[in-house]
């Protein structure tokens, strides 16, 4: 069974994400990623934002292996991205389940020297056992679930996602899939707009 949702980029994510049992995302503020924390700003989804992006992989590997689970961690583009290359390593070799969501310079733009312009996906490949760009706004809640679902295949391990900025910031209309086993948690907007501290 399906459900259809409606949304920007981060909105779709992160019901995919909750779909599938992610209840925290660790991260290091980009504006790369800004859907996501709207999301989870307009849903109560905790948002724990470290110093470096290496201890927001390091502390979603936590996640993974101590409560058996899928940990989140969210990087922005370049520099966010190769930060994270030693925790996912680790998740690697310690075969976590972690998903690590990268944001990327836009795909219209590509090749023109845009902010962080970085191909990711070389880089993340030989440590993680899925890696790649969701070019489709409708698309990314497909690729979180193929993402989350080969890194909680045994022999477990973390996977890579990034999303162009105009496909992260666009909104669209995309099939949330049920996930075995896991009820389907549906995000709703909190009705308040008042900042949490």
């Amino acid at each position: 069974m399906t459900e259809r949702i409606e949304g920007h980029g981060g909105e779709l994510a992160l019901a995919a994400l909750r779909a599938h049992g992610v209840r925290e995302m660790f991260t290091l503020s980009g504006g790369h990623v800004f859907p996501l924390y709207d999301a989870a700003h307009k849903t109560d989804f905790p948002i724990y934002d470290v110093r470096h992006e290496q201890s927001a992989v390091f502390a979603a590997e936590a996640v993974a292996k101590l409560q058996r689970r899928p940990g989140l961690a969210v990087l922005t583009a370049g520099p966010g991205v190769t930060n994270g290359i030693s925790g996912m390593t680790s998740a690697f070799f310690n075969a976590s389940p972690v998903l690590v969501l990268g944001g990327r310079a836009p795909a219209f733009r590509w090749g023109s020297g845009s902010l962080q312009e970085m191909d990711h996906l070389p880089l993340v490949a030989p440590v993680t056992k899925h890696a790649e760009t969701v070019f489709s706004t409708e698309d990314i809640p497909r690729a979180v679930g193929a993402a989350l679902t080969a890194a909680l295949t045994p022999h477990r391990g973390p996977a890579f996602l990034d999303f162009p900025l105009e496909t992260v910031f666009s909104v669209s209309e995309a099939e949330l899939p049920t996930v075995a086993g896991i009820d389907p948690v549906v995000p709703t907007r909190r009705r308040s707009a008042a900042p949490r501290c």
